[in-house]
C-alpha cells in the first residue's frame, strides 16, 4: 500500500509498464500469459522489443533467441508450434524465455510453479537456479516456499499483505518457528 521501487537510482514507483521494462525489468507473469495463437519463436520475439529494428530481429535479438533455445531445447524443437498447444511446463519455459529476451537487469518471476506437475516444478526451479548461477538478478514470488528458499539468497514472508519475517533464506529455511508456521514441518 505504500513504499517505493528503485533500480539503479531510478524510482519507477507508479510508472507505466513500458517505461519500467525499458529500465531493465522483465516480468514473467503468474499464469504464463503467452500468446497462444503465435508460434514459440514469435512469442520469444515479442520479448525482444528492446532490440527490434523495423520489424526484424537485430543481431543481438537473434543471439538472444539462440541463447533461449540452448537453455530450453524443447522450445527449439517446437519453435514453429503454436504456443497454446504446448504443455504447461513448456509454456512456463516459454514465458521465462520471453522475459530473458529483453536482457533484463532484473527478472521478476510471479508464481512460476503455479499449475505445474511436481516433476516440471523441479525443472523450472532448476532453470531458475541456473539463471542465478549465471548472474541473473531475480525477484521470485512463490507460494512453494521450501523450493523458493532453497534457491534464494534473501527472503521476505508476507502474510495478508504484511511483511512478517525477512532474512537470509538459509536461516529462514532452518528456523524451527518458520518451518512450523510456513513450511509445514519442524526439525
Amino acid at each position: 500500500k505504500s513504499g517505493s521501487m528503485l533500480l539503479n537510482g531510478f524510482d519507477f514507483t507508479g510508472e507505466s509498464s513500458h517505461l519500467v521494462s525499458r529500465r531493465g525489468i522483465a516480468h514473467v507473469p503468474e499464469g504464463r500469459r503467452i500468446f497462444p495463437t503465435l508460434s514459440v519463436t514469435d512469442n520469444l520475439e515479442v520479448g525482444s522489443f528492446r532490440h527490434a529494428r523495423l520489424g526484424r530481429l537485430s543481431v543481438d535479438a537473434r543471439q538472444d533467441l539462440e541463447m533461449v533455445f540452448e537453455r530450453f531445447p524443447r522450445l527449439k524443437e517446437r519453435n514453429n508450434q503454436l504456443a497454446g498447444t504446448l504443455s504447461g511446463g513448456e509454456q512456463q519455459m516459454l514465458a521465462i524465455g520471453r522475459g530473458l529476451m529483453a536482457r533484463p537487469a532484473v527478472l521478476l518471476l510471479d508464481e512460476p510453479s503455479m499449475g505445474l506437475a511436481p516433476k516440471i516444478v523441479e525443472e523450472v526451479f532448476e532453470t531458475i537456479s541456473e539463471l542465478k548461477r549465471a548472474g541473473m538478478t531475480m525477484l521470485l514470488v512463490e507460494q512453494f516456499a521450501e523450493a523458493a528458499l532453497r534457491i534464494s539468497d534473501y527472503a521476505y514472508v508476507l502474510e495478508s499483505g504484511r511483511l512478517v519475517i525477512q532474512g537470509a533464506a538459509e536461516s529462514l529455511r532452518n528456523d524451527p518457528a518458520v518451518r512450523e508456521a510456513y513450511l509445514g514441518k519442524a526439525h
